[in-house]
């Protein structure tokens, strides 16, 4: 739908002011570079309109909420918000150059026109403001003006700068690698955003591109008095004789940006406003791996299985927000996240929580695709490393929905997978999956949780303990009665042994992970869904930060 729109304002401007006689004279100057500049123009409008909507966290937490009832593949389009936010930046900056390098040759048009002394027609229009004050067509009223000089003192030309510098350092420091290693440049670069649209809303206000006015064309239509413009001499008589009139194209790109600018103010007013509400840390627990465990209160906090919060620290630093998954469940009283050493800001985090407990800012918590777990009959989730996490909530919501007897849980068969580089890593989690064991065993429901855990790194002596106790009741990994599988899942295997068994249910697959496992999950998904309708069917649906 997007692409579609996009492609339908580009080819329906561009035959506009290609075609319109309002434009006969512009283009007399210009040419073809006219309708490139004003096409690519309505493209920016639009782009920069949808461009701040997939970023308004608490929209996007409300639509999840309204939208609980709609079909799941309109609910899932959702969880790509920060694909389509990349998307529409990448289109915006392709628009820039488009719309950057049509203005260049116009420019160079309109000068070539006004140093024109051979009488043709540009040359002619480019005099025209010696005629009247609404009279000129060219911007350029003297020769020894120049491209640059124009670009740089006139509004169009200075915010059209600016606005590009802008989007450069944007996009360039969005990159996987500035993100996670200079986060600072990314959040600092990233608020240029203020300036793109406030140079964007007054970029047209001078109208330096213009077009013949309705009532001239009703007077002197273009296509019938051209011709007789540059031979005109002052006794001429017949209807042509009257000179043309122009007016400027009106600044529209504050019609497109008014409604997401003040839809973004009123975000940020909220997360600004929940951020001052007090956060207390009630216990800290450092877990082996060098990963930290907050347990903490707010009043009014309310939350649903597999969201996220942001976390701040101004000690730390003012401006830093970090996202992590809540692995408390909904039944518990106080909400929790696990923090994994994985950067400066971590790690300092993690430093200054072992002198001290400093003071902690919460903005969400907000929705992702792991809410809908519960709304699949066989769900399957996959964790990577800490990415675990959003699976601790929907687990231990799982051993609170037992205790409590829930008969509306609609979910009967979860399959779990967790993925870890070292054995310490599990250390944190085997407790939860212990009581799980042990409370699913008592309720006489031990088959609905399924477990692998795969350790995909390791050295000769943990083999070598392995090997000796491998007759053992418990795994000498992680103490717990499913065995650790040493290496990577299989998942063509892991896929069609889920299909066989559950051959008419519809299988939710949750990842929390790298995008090389993700897309792994993904094909596997497409091979082993059945295309009849009353067959196994397997939905994708990863975590998105």
């Amino acid at each position: 739908a997007w692409l579609g729109i996009n492609i339908f304002l580009f080819t329906y401007y561009f035959l506009f002011f290609d075609r319109d006689e309002q434009y006969f004279y512009t283009r007399a100057i210009l040419g073809s570079a006219l309708a490139w500049a004003r096409a690519s123009a309505k493209c920016l409008n639009f782009n920069s309109m949808l461009i701040l909507l997939p970023v308004c966290r608490n929209l996007l937490s409300f639509l999840r909420g309204t939208c609980s009832c709609c079909r799941r593949t309109l609910r899932k389009q959702l969880d790509h918000n920060l694909t389509f936010h990349k998307l529409v930046a990448y289109a915006l900056a392709l628009l820039t150059a488009v719309h950057t390098i049509a203005h260049l040759f116009n420019l160079e048009r309109y000068n070539q026109s006004q140093q024109a002394t051979d009488g043709s027609l540009p040359a002619v229009l480019s005099k025209m403001h010696l005629q009247g004050s609404n009279k000129w067509l060219n911007p350029i009223h003297s020769n020894q003006t120049t491209v640059e000089y124009v670009t740089f003192t006139t509004i169009p030309g200075l915010t059209g700068v600016i606005i590009t510098l802008a989007l450069i350092l944007m996009v360039t420091s969005s990159t996987e690698f500035i993100r996670r290693n200079y986060f600072e440049l990314f959040w600092y670069t990233h608020h240029l955003f203020l300036v793109y649209f406030a140079g964007l809303v007054i970029h047209g206000i001078a109208g330096l591109v213009r077009g013949q006015t309705e009532q001239s064309m009703a007077e002197v239509p273009p296509h019938h008095c051209a011709e007789y413009l540059p031979q005109r001499d002052q006794n001429c008589t017949h209807d042509c004789c009257k000179d043309p009139e122009f007016g400027s194209i009106p600044a529209e790109s504050w019609k497109w940006v008014l409604a997401p600018i003040i839809l973004y103010v009123f975000e940020r007013i909220l997360r600004v406003w929940r951020a001052q509400q007090k956060v207390v840390v009630t216990k800290v627990v450092m877990h082996p791996a060098r990963v930290l465990e907050l347990q903490m209160l707010k009043k009014g906090f309310c939350m649903e299985v597999g969201q996220y919060i942001f976390v701040n620290c101004p000690a730390i630093s003012p401006l830093e927000w970090h996202p992590f998954t809540l692995t408390s469940a909904p039944e518990e009283d106080f909400f929790s996240i696990h923090i994994r050493a994985a950067g400066d800001w971590t790690e300092r985090l993690i430093d200054t929580f072992q002198l001290e407990i400093p003071r902690i800012e919460v903005d969400g918590p907000f929705g992702t695709a792991s809410e809908d777990v519960f709304q699949y009959e066989v769900a399957m989730l996959v964790g990577a490393g800490i990415g675990v996490t959003p699976f601790a909530s929907v687990l231990k919501s799982i051993w609170y929905k037992f205790q409590q007897a829930d008969q509306t849980l609609k979910t009967k068969k979860i399959y779990f997978y967790w993925l870890c580089r070292d054995t310490g890593a599990f250390a944190w989690f085997n407790d939860l999956l212990a009581s799980l064991e042990q409370k699913m065993a008592e309720s006489g429901k031990a088959d609905f949780l399924t477990y692998r855990l795969f350790l995909t790194g390791w050295d000769t002596s943990i083999a070598n303990n392995v090997a000796l106790h491998f007759d053992t009741a418990t795994d000498t990994v992680t103490g717990l009665r499913h065995k650790t599988i040493f290496g990577r899942p299989m998942w063509n295997m892991e896929f069609a042994a889920v299909a066989a068994t559950h051959p008419r249910s519809v299988v939710g697959v949750f990842l929390c992970g790298p995008e090389a496992l993700a897309k792994s999950l993904r094909k596997s998904c497409h091979q082993h869904s059945s295309l009849d309708p009353r067959k196994v069917k397997f939905y994708f649906n990863k975590e998105n930060f």
